[in-house]
């Protein structure tokens, strides 16, 4: 089964998340930055990643649908054109 571009983008990018969270960890601990824009950027940026895993899964389909279609024409002419 191949990885779908949907699943490991997201991955990824929440996999960066989480080590630059624990790296900010330690200015929020300190009380450097707020709890506000601590928890803040990374509500904004799990909802980015969210949203783009739903764009691309879109984008998937959209093109699955495209080349399904393409191959269903060339059947199509294949038969009406011996």
């Amino acid at each position: 089964m191949k990885a779908r571009r949907s699943t490991v983008i997201p991955l990824i990018l929440l996999v960066y998340l989480a080590v630059m969270a624990t790296i900010g960890w330690d200015e929020y601990a300190a009380g450097r930055s707020s709890a506000l824009y601590y928890f803040g950027v990374i509500g904004v940026t799990l909802a980015v990643i969210v949203l783009l895993h739903f764009n691309l899964k879109r984008r998937e389909r959209l093109r699955r649908e495209r080349l399904d279609d393409i191959a269903k024409n060339d059947n199509n002419n294949q038969q009406n054109n011996p």
